[in-house]
């Protein structure tokens, strides 16, 4: 039996995580719509691929945008929110302006995106939407009050809006991964150690994300929470 070939839009497809989602799922012949801050970062052309230009953090322009997007591609029928800002320490060492730009992108931004997207996905014979969380929306850790509550926000919001969709054909599942082996901890103080077993690799939530995008459309996986054999935090000197 062939999988369903399906339209998926993947956010912040152009580094990290969602690069390997999108690029795994483009293997498994889906077509992909890559969302990035700046498209320059897809350096060639690929069969089944088409970049998608559009700052998350401009609230204001984003159901214009969307808008537009849905009518260059109506087909969307899958959506992987990936998009995502890695910021710590305690509260006092934040300005508020980076607290309200760390809320946006991790989590308004995709309250918009889901607001604008849902009517559609609810016409649907079958959709899906998908947020990559963190093992931060599972507690709470010093230096991380803001963060924290960044994703513990976006899990609340998809479990409710699980109970919003059970009567239509969305499904919606929340990935939390541990520590993922990416440019994500490039400009932060700490890291994952050095041994294989200390990372979680992107490949590893790509394949999350086909198994929920192939699983059988009667039934709903809700979270799916993933952590390193081996947690090794490593501080920078």
């Amino acid at each position: 039996m062939q999988p369903v070939k399906r339209t998926v839009l993947v956010t912040g497809a152009s580094s990290g995580i969602g690069r390997s989602i999108a690029q795994n799922l483009l293997k498994q012949g889906h077509i992909v719509i890559g969302v990035s801050r700046d498209c320059r970062k897809f350096t060639r052309q690929m069969e089944n691929f088409s970049p998608v230009q559009l700052d998350l953090s401009q609230l204001s322009e984003l159901p214009k945008k969307i808008f537009q997007l849905q009518q260059k591609f109506p087909n969307i029928d899958a959506v992987v929110f990936s998009a995502g800002l890695g910021q710590f320490g305690s509260v006092e060492e934040f300005s508020y302006s980076q607290i309200e730009a760390l809320m946006t992108l991790n989590f308004t931004s995709q309250v918009f995106l889901t607001k604008a997207l849902l009517p559609a996905l609810k016409r649907k014979a079958s959709s899906d939407l998908i947020y990559i969380g963190s093992e931060a929306a599972l507690k709470g850790n010093r230096k991380g009050a803001v963060y924290c509550a960044s994703k513990f926000a976006v899990r609340g919001f998809t479990q409710a809006l699980r109970e919003e969709c059970g009567k239509s054909n969305v499904r919606v599942c929340l990935i939390n991964p541990g520590m993922v082996k990416t440019a994500f901890f490039d400009h932060l103080a700490f890291e994952p150690g050095d041994h294989d077993s200390n990372a979680i690799l992107p490949e590893d939530v790509a394949a999350a994300v086909s198994y929920i995008l192939g699983s059988r459309e009667q039934i709903v996986i809700d979270e799916i929470n993933m952590s390193p054999l081996n947690k090794v935090v490593k501080f920078k000197k």
